[in-house]
């Protein structure tokens, strides 16, 4: 499938296209939408993201589970700007190129200064990585 048939599939399904800069428009593009108050994200992973072995790279992983759980603490917390300091990835199973990762990120807990929260990357119902999250709520913003 095309990405031009893969982001009209997205867009019928409700998804919107996720504004980015920098690194994370290199590794997108990330989609979001709402079920049920809660976000959920999607990557399609093309051959772009491909590893030696013509997998998914486990940094594409790691990036789209920090970036989506990033994202669930700023739109919980009402707060623009935090800070990653903890993310533990554990990779479960490999990805293919052309599947499509979709990230639900749950908040655990709350504080003043502090965010845990956790998901897991799944491809249909394949969990291939988990992450947990601690984002610090930088202070002045």
């Amino acid at each position: 499938m095309t990405e031009r048939a893969v982001a009209a599939k997205l867009k019928s399904d409700g998804w919107s296209l996720v504004e980015a800069t920098g690194f994370i428009q290199l590794v997108g593009p990330i989609w979001e939408r709402l079920v049920d108050g809660d976000y959920e994200y999607a990557l399609h992973t093309q051959d772009k993201h491909h590893n030696r072995r013509g997998l998914v790279q486990g940094g594409v992983l790691m990036t789209f589970a920090d970036r989506t759980c990033g994202m669930t603490a700023r739109y919980v917390t009402g707060r623009q700007t935090m800070a990653t300091i903890q993310l533990d990835v554990h990779f479960v199973e490999a990805g293919q190129i052309g599947e499509l990762l979709i990230s639900r990120p749950r908040v655990v807990r709350s504080t003043r200064s502090l965010i845990f929260i956790r998901t897991e990357v799944m491809v249909d119902h394949r969990c291939i990585a988990m992450a947990n999250g601690v984002f610090k709520i930088l202070k002045g913003e």
